[in-house]
């Protein structure tokens, strides 16, 4: 005999609905070895990866402290 599906309760559909949302603000799907596969997401902030906000708001003087000197813009680049 075949079971009976029982329906969710909407409070459990909100609770599904949420963690699922969750999980892929969290992980992304990609290929390995032609398997799919779930990883975590590389991080961002507002939207833009790491470097990339990096390299847009910081100053020369924090990009020096930080040792990231190839991402300071001189006179030399803007020709």
């Amino acid at each position: 005999m075949a079971k009976i599906k029982k329906k969710l309760t909407a409070a459990q559909k909100r609770a599904k609905k949420k963690a699922k949302a969750e999980r892929q603000k969290k992980y992304m799907w990609v290929f390995m070895n032609g398997k799919q596969v779930r990883v975590n997401r590389p991080p961002t902030i507002d939207g833009m990866d790491v470097d990339e906000y990096i390299q847009n708001n910081a100053d020369p003087i924090w990009l020096h402290q930080n040792e990231m000197w190839e991402y300071i813009k001189t006179d030399e680049d803007i020709f």
